[in-house]
Parts: C-alpha cells; sequence; structure tokens
C-alpha cells in the first residue's frame, strides 16, 4: 500500500513493468521534507542501532567460537581478506566469481579485436559509415569461436534450433500461426533440453558418439540456454510485427529503449546473419541482460552516445558491489550454515538474519553477474536494460520490488506476454499465467512454482489496498502514510517469505523458521518488534521516494 504509487495504473503494477525515467515531472506534488522532524529523528535512532545489529548477528554466528560451527566449516574455503576463511559454497555465484578473471581477459579480447576490425573495416570504404552494421560479421564470427570454446561440438545442437527457429519465424511471417508456432517450438525446446540434460550425442544415434568427447568449457549449454529462448522469442515476434506493419519506420532518431523496442525494421534487415550476431551477441550470450531485437538493431543502426567516462563510473559501482560482496562471503558464513542446516538452538532473531542475509546474497550474486555483462556490452557500444534498479533492502510495494528486480526480464515479458495476452483487460488471468511461466522457465521444480503461485497470491493484498484507499482521495490526511507503511510491513515480509521458498530453503525451510520464530513467546516478541523495524524502514523509504520527486528523480519501483 505504497503512497507514491498506489494510485497508478493497477494493471502495470500486476505485472511489474519497469520503467526507468528521470529527469521528468513527477505525477503529484511531493511533501515537504521530514528529514528533520522529531519523528524522523526517533526513526534515525532505531536505525543506527538496528542496522549494526542486523550485520552482528551473522558475523556473530559465523565465529569458530558459535557452537554450530563445526557443522559448516567443511563448506568453507581461504579466504583473501582480514585472513579469515570465505564462504563460496554457493555454485551459481562460484561459477562466476572463480572466472573473473578469464571473463576480464575474454571482454579484453573481444574489445581490442572489435577496435583493429572496425577501422580496418572503415579504412576500406570512401566514406565513413553512420552505422554499425559493418560488425555483424565480426559480432558472428567471433560468437562462433566463443559458442565452441564455451561448448564444444554442443555448438551445432545450438546452431540447429536457431536455425529451425529463424526459418518458423520466417516462413511463416505474417500469419497468426507464427507466434503460435513460435511460442511452442521454444516451449518444447526448453522442456525437452531440462528433460535430456542436453542430449548426448550418443543417445541420438551410436554413431554419433565421437562427437560427446569434445564438450567445451561449459559443456551444460543447455542450463544458459533460457536466456537464448527469450532472444529466439524475441526475433520472431518483432518480425511478425514488422510484417503486420503498414510502413515499418527508418527515422533517424532512436533516442530511448522505448522507442527502439516499439519502432519495427523494414523487412530487409531481419537477416540470418544480424538474427545470429543478436542471438550469439558475445557480451549478452550468458546470463543477459535481455535486449530485444529491435532494440539490438536500432543500436546498430544509429549508435548510441556512451562516454568513456559513463563506462568507467559504470565500473566504479560493479566494483564496489563486487568488494561488499566478497566483505560478506568472509564475515557472514550464511550460505553454508543455510546449506548444512546449521542453526539448532538458534534464536528467533538469528533465524531470521540467516534467512535475510541469504536473500542479500541471492540479490548481490544475479547483479554482479548482470552489471559485468552489461559493463562489457556498453563497453562494445550496446547499451542493455540495468536488470537491478534498486537495492533488495530499498522496497517496500511488492509490485514496485519487480519492476526493479531483473528488469530487462520484466521489459520481456510485459511486449511478449502481458500485452499479447490482453494487458488491462485481463490482469488477473495474465498474473497468473506470467508467474507461472516466470516460475518454470527458471527451473521445472515444485519450489520455483510454489514461489510462482505466492508471488500471484501475495499481489492481491497491495491490489485490493490501491483500489480501496488510493492517494489521490486519501493522500492529504495525516494517518495516510502510517496506514501505508503498516501495509508495507506486510508486504516486505510476503516478499521475504516467497523468495526464501523460492531462491532460497524452500517451503519445507520456510516452514521451519516460521515454526521456530512463531511457536514460543519468545519468538512473538522477536515478531511483534521485527515489524516495528520493518514500520520505521517503510517510513525512511517512503520519504527517500518523496526526496527523488523533489530532486526531479523519477523511478517507477
Amino acid at each position: 500500500m505504497a503512497p507514491l504509487d498506489s494510485a497508478r495504473g493497477i494493471a502495470s503494477l500486476t505485472v511489474g513493468i519497469p520503467s526507468s525515467r528521470k529527469n521528468r515531472q513527477p505525477d503529484g506534488p511531493s511533501s515537504p521534507p521530514r528529514w528533520k522532524t522529531p519523528e524522523f529523528i526517533f526513526y534515525y535512532i532505531a536505525f543506527v542501532v538496528v542496522v549494526p545489529l542486523m550485520a552482528w548477528v551473522p558475523i556473530r554466528l559465523s565465529s569458530p567460537t558459535n557452537a554450530n560451527y563445526p557443522f559448516f566449516r567443511h563448506q568453507l574455503k581461504p579466504g583473501w581478506l582480514f585472513g579469515r576463511e570465505v564462504d563460496n559454497s554457493d555454485r551459481q555465484y562460484r561459477a562466476f566469481r572463480d572466472n573473473i578473471p578469464a571473463l576480464s581477459l575474454l571482454a579484453l579480447v573481444y574489445l581490442t579485436l572489435q577496435w583493429i576490425y572496425a577501422r580496418s573495416a572503415i579504412g576500406s570504404t570512401s566514406a565513413i559509415p553512420k552505422d554499425n552494421i559493418h560488425l555483424v560479421p565480426y559480432v558472428v564470427f567471433f560468437a562462433t569461436l566463443y559458442l565452441i570454446g564455451l561448448h564444444g561440438t554442443s555448438t551445432i545442437k545450438i546452431l540447429i534450433i536457431l536455425t529451425v527457429n529463424y526459418y518458423i519465424g520466417k516462413g511463416l511471417r505474417g500469419s497468426r500461426i507464427g507466434p503460435l508456432m513460435t511460442w511452442i517450438f521454444n516451449a518444447f525446446v526448453l522442456f525437452a533440453n531440462e528433460w535430456n540434460e542436453g542430449y548426448r550425442f550418443s543417445s541420438l544415434h551410436p554413431s554419433l558418439a565421437a562427437l560427446d568427447i569434445f564438450e567445451g568449457l561449459y559443456p551444460r549449454w543447455h542450463i544458459s540456454f533460457n536466456i537464448t529462448m527469450l532472444r529466439l522469442v524475441s526475433f520472431n515476434m518483432d518480425y511478425y510485427w514488422a510484417c503486420k506493419s503498414r510502413n515499418p519506420e527508418d527515422r533517424d532518431a532512436r533516442t530511448t529503449q522505448k522507442e527502439r523496442t516499439s519502432t519495427p525494421h523494414p523487412l530487409e534487415f531481419y537477416t540470418y546473419a544480424n538474427y545470429l550476431a543478436y542471438i550469439l551477441f558475445p557480451p549478452l550470450y550468458i546470463a543477459g541482460p535481455i535486449l530485444t531485437y529491435n532494440d539490438f538493431l536500432w543500436q546498430l543502426r544509429r549508435p548510441q552516445e556512451i562516454s568513456r567516462l559513463s563506462v568507467m563510473s559504470y565500473f566504479i559501482r560493479f566494483f564496489i558491489c563486487l568488494i561488499s560482496m566478497e566483505f560478506i562471503l568472509h564475515t557472514m558464513y550464511v550460505v553454508a550454515i543455510k546449506d548444512t542446516k546449521a542453526w539448532i538452538g538458534d534464536t528467533p532473531l538469528e533465524l531470521s538474519m540467516i534467512g535475510f542475509w541469504n536473500l542479500i546474497i541471492v540479490w548481490l550474486k544475479l547483479l554482479l553477474p548482470w552489471r559485468f555483462f552489461r559493463l562489457w556490452s556498453l563497453a562494445s557500444g550496446i547499451d542493455p536494460p540495468e536488470n537491478m534498479v534498486r537495492c533488495m533492502a530499498n522496497n517496500y510495494s511488492t509490485t514496485g520490488f519487480w519492476r526493479s528486480w531483473h528488469r530487462s526480464y520484466n521489459l520481456w515479458v510485459v511486449r511478449y506476454i502481458y500485452i499479447p495476452l490482453g494487458g488491462t483487460k485481463n490482469v488477473a488471468v495474465a498474473t497468473l499465467l506470467i508467474f507461472t511461466f516466470v516460475a518454470l522457465w527458471h527451473d521445472l521444480s515444485f519450489r520455483l512454482l510454489a514461489w510462482g503461485w505466492l508471488v500471484s497470491l501475495f499481489i492481491v493484498p497491495e491490489m485490493l489496498a490501491a483500489y480501496l484507499l488510493p492517494q489521490s482521495k486519501y493522500g492529504h490526511y495525516s494517518w495516510y502514510r502510517h496506514v501505508c507503511a503498516i501495509g508495507a510491513v506486510f508486504n516486505i515480509v510476503m516478499m521475504m517469505t516467497a523468495n526464501l521458498v523460492g531462491f532460497v530453503v524452500g517451503t519445507e525451510g520456510v516452514l521451519y523458521l516460521s515454526r521456530q520464530i512463531t511457536g514460543s513467546l519468545e519468538g512473538f516478541r522477536f515478531l511483534v518488534t521485527a515489524c516495528c523495524c520493518l514500520f520505521v524502514g517503510a517510513q525512511l523509504m517512503f520519504e527517500y521516494r518523496e526526496e527523488e520527486k523533489r530532486r526531479g528523480i523519477f523511478l517507477r519501483c
């Protein structure tokens, strides 16, 4: 029940449409600053006491003197900070962390060769080109070598899937059956990849067994194919809409992400070479962020002005986040504690902090690869959407949270699922179908399906609150902000519960934590105290949003 968001389109809130807009007029007048009022001075005192305690609890639980330390010690490895061990037990983040040097070298090689190729291509022409279409052959060539190094002979499987999808889209052109066949094919491939674990050549035919010898550095190509599948759908759907468009626009100015995404190209630009360059674009191939075909090609046809200063600034932001993650992994062994369930005898406060810091690590382990690959993309001249536009702990709205979490994926979902399903005309069904798809797209497991359904369910109270208590009607009352903060506490608890189910401990783990926290008088006292602290946090976040409006910064998330 957010005072800044509740009166805005419920449909866009429901699916978490992300929209980062700066330097524009806010939708309503901002309130006078409350930073120096007695109420907020009290909040500062609470903040100064509670936040250090939230950090100290997991640090103390990670100490060798803790009674549960022997149960998770085997998960730790030698570290490089403060003479401490490091909790590098999260397999997903470990795959990125251990390969940062190799990925950095690869990015430098790619950028150097791109610079050399571009200079050679420009030097061989009589006029300086106004676009970067000449980079397409280089991107395809490097991407092919990149794919072979990553996946070995499985590159053949990937190229076959890409080619079949291309001819489905091109062959059916503007036929209504085109989108249906695109979705059926890509859903089948996605599930078949999972069920067959990428299909070994020997399982296809014994005579092909020799092809299984060279698997590449990352044999499990089907794990990252989920991201590729989104690009396959994007190309076919963008081509379908281009065929349906009577006069595809071809203006010079394509300055905003929204314009680049929604404006089709002339049909001659939907070629196989451009398609491969888009699907396999090396900086974004492994993890994204996700870029639509229209947007990608507009940035080649009308290159964006990306200054070296902005790239360096983004690198500094990435580096600060990386060091923050290292500090957490060297001082808080909450992932190891969670994995080994080494929490016997812990108090409700300690259990809740294990869950909370696991969520922070989930946020950082996703943010860091996304920012690394976006940094690489920016340096190469392509500007994809930023995936994380707010800190995980700076959210009080369920719908606002999903607008700022994996933003490029949300944009994709809105364009290719939400709007085709009817948008505002079919909100409830669209929401359930979207989160079911999102859950199954992440993983074919009940845990993720339960997460998707929980998220769909937890959005309902905020929708009702936005309908029953709109800011436009009640925002001028003094009590409104406090009622909204109570709703925000409810939202935050639900969001943490859903994400603990989906990405940390599963349904059984959440049930155990809930029983331990609510099953005693001590746990009830802690729960009340925690809700009071969340109330304070919500008030500070409300005022922070108001300060953004005063400064002319409007982030709708």
